[in-house]
């Protein structure tokens, strides 16, 4: 990590305390509050830059905090931790000493409520600068949310657990898929072309300055978010329906194979992004603000991701914890399941249904797919469709359904948590 002389790096340390304010203090997403245009006064260097000192210190904070514990009598306002926390974790990790107390004191000393606690950031910070480098690795691998590891133990037993907590610590690199061809946009970006087809990246820097992006020849997209679309298999001239396309990396996927593909989602912000992305990529979509739920037409092939607990996604978004405490379970899995009915009331006799979460549930995916075979004859799982390129046959679950794990591929950078199954419906 480079670290900018003087007050060049305020910017961002500033807007990282406040994003830390927000989601511990709030229970606020990343998403939602860049969304809502919260760092569009800086420069994109210093966006991107307050954007991942707030996620690196999300997923290190267990250990910034047990370091700073030594050194605190008691634990100042939620401002001034936040400030110790990303100065902590920056320090561990290498960063100019010089630079990161500096900042973090100037930045505490402008405040009008903190000003008078620039001392102990001060005294703190430089105590971490020679203590933190060396003890940080001494420390356990920061732990899931309470309320998420019980039902994962249960699920994947201690050790699957642990393998999880490892991968969301190390983070997540960048992931694209090409609109064409995978190894020349990989040459193109300098990246790595994985087994199933995406291209990773470890690190690409801005995004949005990368080659081929303003020309629409790639977008973002996990590997793991980037199968469903891939197992679907749409072909030329099919009626296919994205039936909640946000944020559209599927869309595009879609939109790829000459199908005739209708994107469907219930935010018209969110579609928006949709819409954007495919006149960038010069891509093809009726693109429909509408409930899924209401939803009418008849289809060849339909994917439906479901909104679920986001629990897979955790390693590439480490706010999600602060967020969540899982007592919207319940309310999502009942979602789910009357999503996964009235798709398959929209598809044509022996149509296709790809049922996907980015989810480490069993109960958001196996137990999902065991209910609606019981609920509708007829209905099967195509376990061949799980016959390509790159997917371990050990991932395969026992219903026929595809379980990624963010530990799968832990010696490449890992992949987002998903459950993923074909369902075919008898003619």
């Amino acid at each position: 990590m480079t670290d900018p002389k003087g007050k060049q790096g305020i910017p961002a340390r500033r807007s990282a305390i406040y994003l830390l304010d927000q989601i511990i203090g709030e229970g606020k997403l990343m998403a939602e509050l860049l969304g809502a245009g919260t760092l569009d006064r800086l420069d994109p260097s210093d966006r991107a830059r307050a954007q991942r000192l707030a996620n690196e210190t999300l997923r290190g904070l267990e250990r910034a905090d047990r370091l700073l514990h030594k050194n605190l009598q008691k634990y100042p306002d939620l401002t001034v931790r936040n400030a110790l926390r990303i100065g902590t974790v920056e320090l561990a990790q290498g960063a100019a000493a010089h630079g990161v107390v500096n900042d973090m004191v100037n930045i505490i000393a402008g405040h009008k409520r903190y000003g008078h606690l620039k001392g102990l950031v001060n005294a703190v910070l430089r105590k971490m600068a020679r203590t933190a480098p060396e003890d940080w690795g001494t420390l356990r691998v920061p732990r899931m949310p309470k309320w998420l590891r019980g039902p994962l133990v249960e699920a994947w037993g201690s050790a699957g657990l642990a393998a999880m907590e490892r991968a969301h610590f190390a983070g997540a690199p960048l992931d694209l898929t090409a609109k064409g061809d995978a190894d020349a946009v990989a040459a193109q970006v300098g990246g790595t072309v994985l087994p199933t087809g995406s291209i990773r990246l470890a690190d690409p820097g801005q995004v949005t300055t990368l080659p081929g992006f303003n020309a629409g020849d790639w977008w973002v997209q996990d590997a793991a978010a980037a199968m469903p679309a891939r197992i679907l298999d749409a072909q030329p001239g099919e009626a296919v329906l994205d039936m909640c396309a946000a944020p559209g990396g599927k869309t595009l996927q879609l939109a790829t194979t000459g199908a005739q593909v209708t994107a469907l989602d219930i935010s018209d912000g969110r579609m928006e992004r949709v819409r954007q992305n495919l006149i960038r990529t010069k891509l093809t979509a009726e693109a429909v603000v509408g409930d899924a739920l209401t939803a009418t037409g008849a289809y060849d092939a339909i994917l439906l991701d479901a909104p679920c607990s986001a629990t897979g996604t955790m390693r590439r978004h480490p706010d999600l914890p602060h967020a969540k405490d899982g007592s919207d379970f319940a309310t999502l899995m009942g979602l789910q399941a009357q999503m996964i009915d009235r798709a398959l009331r929209l598809l044509k006799p022996g149509g296709r249904l790809v049922f996907c979460t980015c989810s480490l549930l069993p109960d958001e995916g196996e137990v999902q797919v065991d209910e609606a075979l019981d609920r509708h004859k007829g209905l099967r799982v195509d376990r061949s469709a799980l016959d390509r390129p790159g997917i371990d046959p050990a991932w395969i679950t026992e219903e026929g359904g595809l379980r990624l794990r963010p530990d799968h591929w832990s010696d490449m950078g890992g992949m987002d948590g998903f459950y993923i199954a074909m369902l075919r419906k008898d003619g």
